[in-house]
């Protein structure tokens, strides 16, 4: 019997904001795959260099490049015009700014805007996926171990902002949009879904090597820069909890299709520390000398993102910690990194 989707209703549009990046390529990629055409935005559609990756996935099916910036408003109403779904994966990173609330905060909310402004004049989008992020749930100053963080935990922002932690403009950034997003989600009836993706691993199809691939492998490449964060980041966040991006993508997806997904969704399939990620990689790597001896830094994570939401919903995930980094080292030696 014919399904709604071969009877002759055309194709699924999809959008993807940000389509050049870590995650939306390889999202731009599977959606291809699965049949839909795809409008990707990018901020500099001359820019060939930084968009070869994309149109090298144009023989897959039908993908349109557009410009848009997250700052301009009605940039992205020729993208989403006429798409059934749009992702939402752009988001302004700078770890390194001076100024994070001009640089991250404030286009990170005025990104959300502008795009969910254009899904309101469109009409036709039946649901939005944004992408959110770790950092916009399991920062707080509660301490301790086993603390389990899942999708009513938001991150502390007015720690944030008070102590000013390193990097702090990055997950006020994410929590300030993510919230944003759902208000004008509940006033313009918005259906949406958040996805809150942990650290991500694995192979890239950008021509720069992703910085949270840097980061998840740093205890291999022996950067010292990096491992300084990576603990800074368990220090932060209470965990170093891990994904495989192609897990992340394939559940942004899932959530996209699946009707009676509602709400927000943390998509992360190991949960570890410096220490214990170290021991791993250790064993699994002996010829990269990985460091072992970290002193008096916490060997057991604070806490433990749970992805029950997401797996009671029937998504699975394809790659446990070993796969991860079998895929994404094996990418590092193939760029000539490892």
């Amino acid at each position: 019997m014919a399904t709604q989707t071969d009877v002759g209703i055309g194709k699924k549009k999809a959008c993807v904001v940000g389509g050049s990046g870590f995650v939306a390529s390889l999202l731009v990629k599977l959606l291809l795959e699965k049949g839909y055409a795809v409008n990707a935005t990018v901020r500099d559609p001359g820019n060939q260099k930084k968009i070869l990756h994309l149109l090298q996935l144009q023989p897959l099916g039908e993908l349109k490049i557009f410009g848009a910036d997250l700052t301009k408003e009605g940039s992205f109403d020729a993208p989403i015009t006429g798409c059934d779904l749009v992702f939402h994966v752009a988001t302004p990173v700078n770890f390194a700014s001076e100024d994070p609330e001009n640089d991250m905060i404030k286009p990170a909310i005025q990104g959300v805007l502008n795009v969910l402004n254009a899904c309101a004049k469109a009409k036709t989008v039946k649901r939005v996926v944004l992408t959110s992020s770790a950092a916009a749930v399991s920062i707080n100053t509660l301490s301790g171990t086993g603390l389990v963080v899942d999708e009513e935990n938001w991150s502390d922002i007015e720690f944030l902002t008070t102590q000013k932690p390193p990097t702090w403009g990055y997950p006020v950034s994410k929590t300030l949009a993510e919230k944003t997003a759902w208000k004008f989600a509940e006033e313009h009836n918005i259906d949406l879904v958040t996805v809150i993706p942990s650290l991500m691993a694995g192979p890239s199809l950008t021509p720069d090597i992703p910085s949270s691939v840097g980061m998840a492998t740093c205890l291999l490449s022996g950067n010292e820069f990096l491992i300084n964060s990576i603990k800074g980041m368990q220090m932060l966040s209470g965990s170093i909890s891990i994904s495989h991006v192609e897990d992340v993508c394939r559940a942004h997806v899932f959530l996209a299709e699946k009707e009676s997904a509602s709400g927000r969704y943390i998509c992360c399939a190991v949960n570890t520390s410096v220490p214990e990620l170290a021991k791993f990689l250790s064993n699994k790597y002996p010829h990269y000398k990985v460091p072992t001896d970290f002193g008096d830094f916490p060997s057991k994570a604070k806490l433990v993102m749970s992805s029950e939401k997401l797996t009671k919903e029937g998504f699975s995930f394809k790659y446990g910690i070993e796969e991860i980094y079998e895929e994404t080292v094996a990418y590092l030696k193939n760029k000539g990194l490892l």
